[in-house]
């Protein structure tokens, strides 16, 4: 008895301390980083990173493969404004603070409605339905320009009325608080919702919907009231958007966008909690810095999107688990050398992929002009046979390289785990 409370006190001691270093993250970060770039970036994710946990409600923890989530989050986006200016104009008494769950209740609305109807299916049905729902509310976000403002979008000024305590959420770091504020918030409410009965029986749907139907559950008001929870957090993120950009266009309800959150969480790792807040930074990071540097950064998403497919399925989170598994017990250090080997030739590879992708854009973008380019301090020529087989040798030599290293990599990792699995049978047997 006393070893189970001392198991119980230290658990919850250790989630404590998370807790505790995920505010302080979010407490200090606008003064780490402090231009207005980064601060705005922050903001970003903090919104992505509440709209990619929301998704993985559906997708990691109930198996529902969306492709129109950004419906919630765009939906919410376009009311939360249009509430924004009804209380710019008088007609709506709320504070600015509170808009973003205007945001949440459009979110959860429409997901009673549609979720209704998509709900009542699963898999790739379920799939195609929120397919064909996100390309409906896309094409009425053309046709209906009094409420979705056409191709010019809806626009508003969050800084309304009197200052409270010296906040208007004019400069980018009050509007990050409250941003960090939700984030917290919404992101705790999330883990609870995992924890809670009703998120328990949703994994069980997604791993053996029979079972759960057996043993006396209707899965489809499972996935229901789930999908509407999603919506609630999705929207909220959407309100949280249109206070940051000051204006909602019909690209927040694009397909582009549920592809983003789709992609982004699975890269972050949708079968961990954590997985989708990691997932929400890199999609800031990818959107942001990495358009900057390159006008092929999607291409660059597919084909990072494709690795990790092909090598870690479970996502940067997954792989996080594992190692930290294997550092527990010690054996970490046998595979560092394979890892910073990999790494390695993983740049190779990508630097000659990366060089012919530039060059291959630098001719469809820049005909007629001078076809040399700069990539990584070498000098290539976009005509040049010279360059073409240059890359393309780089590229081979560091996949060989790298295919060599991971299988190398796999028979050291499949030792490791031989290894944990003996000190656990020890470890029971005594």
């Amino acid at each position: 008895m006393t070893t189970m409370q001392h198991t119980t006190t230290g658990f919850n001691t250790g989630r404590w301390t998370v807790w505790s270093l995920f505010a302080a993250v979010l407490l200090v970060a606008p003064f780490v980083f402090t231009s207005n770039l980064a601060v705005t970036m922050l903001s970003q994710m903090g919104i992505a990173i509440i709209a990619c946990l929301s998704y993985n409600i559906l997708l990691g923890q109930g198996g529902m493969l969306s492709f129109g989530h950004a419906v919630y989050t765009g939906l919410g986006s376009y009311v939360a404004m249009h509430a924004l200016n009804a209380a710019a104009d008088g007609q709506f008494p709320i504070p600015v603070t509170l808009l973003p769950l205007v945001g949440g209740v459009t979110g959860l609305f429409f997901a009673i409605l549609f979720g209704y109807v998509t709900t009542k299916k699963a898999g790739t049905t379920f799939a195609m339905i929120t397919l064909g729902m996100a390309e409906l509310v896309f094409a009425m976000s053309l046709m209906f320009s009094e409420f979705f403002g056409g191709e010019a979008g809806v626009s508003g000024n969050r800084v309304i009325g009197e200052a409270f305590m010296g906040i208007t959420y004019g400069p980018p770091r009050q509007v990050y608080f409250l941003i960090a504020v939700y984030t917290f918030i919404c992101v705790g409410l999330m883990f609870a919702f995992t924890r809670t009965p009703l998120g328990r029986i949703l994994n069980a749907v997604r791993d053996n919907p029979e079972r759960v139907e057996f043993i006396g559950y209707n899965t489809q008001k499972v996935r229901y009231l789930s999908f509407m929870i999603a919506g609630f957090f999705a929207g909220i993120a959407g309100g949280l958007g249109a206070l940051n950009f000051e204006i909602v266009t019909a690209e927040v309800v694009g397909a582009g966008r549920s592809g983003a959150y789709l992609l982004f969480t699975f890269l972050g790792g949708a079968t961990i909690f954590f997985g989708p807040i990691i997932g929400g930074i890199l999609m800031v990071l990818a959107s942001v810095l990495l358009s900057e540097l390159t006008k092929a950064w999607l291409l660059y998403l597919g084909l990072i999107f494709l690795f990790m497919v092909m090598y870690a399925p479970g996502g940067v989170a997954s792989l996080i688990m594992m190692n930290v598994r294997v550092a527990a017990y010690g054996l970490l250090k046998r595979v560092l050398g394979s890892y910073v080997l990999l790494a390695l030739f993983g740049v190779v590879m990508f630097a000659g992929a990366g060089a012919m992708i530039e060059m291959m854009y630098h001719l469809q973008l820049n005909a007629g002009q001078d076809t040399l380019l700069r990539f990584f301090g070498v000098d290539l020529d976009a005509k040049s046979p010279v360059s073409w087989v240059g890359s393309l040798a780089v590229m081979g030599v560091g996949f060989a390289l790298f295919e060599w290293v991971r299988r190398r990599f796999m028979r050291q990792w499949s030792d490791i785990q031989v290894t944990i699995e003996k000190h656990t049978q020890q470890r029971e047997a005594a």
